[in-house]
């Protein structure tokens, strides 16, 4: 039985993608940001081994939260769902002094990433609006530009693409992808959105477990099943060793070769 990690699983996409695996016969570790979602999600899908319990607005916790990882492990795979949403009508500052979006959705993965054993798949979730995102290495954290909420979030959504390629390039052992899970019909997405939390769950499923060929993929963007062409920085060498060693810098936490 292949065994998983899903973090942000407390609610929508995450959530989904978890009840999903446990349907599939996997076993499934959960995670929440905090106890009271931890003990709603218990309550949702009991066929979870545990919850996790980790803020990933905080660099100790998200440290904390890879200890656990370790802990509980070994993992096949490890789905990086966890994320927020742009359009926050100004900056806010994380206690570690990031900038909340780039910590949450692009410092929190890559973190855990360098820091947990390193299963055989990471699947990175993203946005289609990675395609806008910008590379700007002199202010990743937003502390000089005027603010912008959703380009921080296109930029974080980029920076997700990127990291899981540089991934796949370093750990030639692992297989690493990005997806986009569409416009879906979550707290995040909205009302308005096109696709159902079903359909936005189910390609990191199987990037996670099948064993199929078309799965058995590394350093690929893909969406309902389907490859497609990522924003072209991703596939920079020197962007990836660029952010790579950004992070590092800012967090102190290298990526292991």
């Amino acid at each position: 039985m292949s065994r998983v990690v899903v973090t942000g699983s407390s609610d929508g996409i995450g959530r989904e993608t978890a009840r999903q695996l446990i349907d599939a016969g996997r076993e499934v570790i959960g995670h929440a940001r905090d106890a009271d979602r931890a003990k709603e999600l218990r309550a949702a899908l009991p066929g979870l081994r545990d919850v996790l319990i980790g803020d990933l607005a905080s660099l100790a916790q998200t440290r904390a939260l890879a200890a656990a990882i370790a802990d509980a492990g070994p993992f096949d795979a490890v789905v990086h769902n966890a994320g927020i949403g742009g359009g926050a009508p100004e900056r806010v500052e994380t206690a570690d002094g990031f900038e909340r979006i780039f910590q949450v959705n692009t410092v929190a993965p890559y973190v855990l990433t360098a820091l947990a054993p390193r299963p055989a798949r990471l699947v990175y979730l993203t946005s289609g609006l990675e395609a806008q995102g910008r590379v700007t290495f002199d202010d990743l954290q937003w502390s000089s530009r005027p603010w912008d909420g959703m380009q921080a979030y296109s930029d974080s959504k980029l920076f997700d693409v990127v990291l899981a390629f540089a991934v796949a390039r370093r750990w030639p052992d692992v297989l690493a992808t990005a997806v986009d899970p569409g416009w879906i019909k979550t707290k995040l997405g909205g009302p308005d959105a096109w696709d159902e939390v079903d359909d936005g769950a189910a390609t990191q499923v199987w990037l996670a477990t099948s064993d199929d060929a078309a799965a058995r993929v590394s350093g690929v963007y893909l969406k309902r099943f389907e490859q497609l062409e990522a924003n072209p920085a991703a596939s920079d060498v020197d962007v990836q060793d660029g952010l790579l060693a950004a992070l590092a810098d800012l967090t102190g936490v290298e990526l292991p070769r």
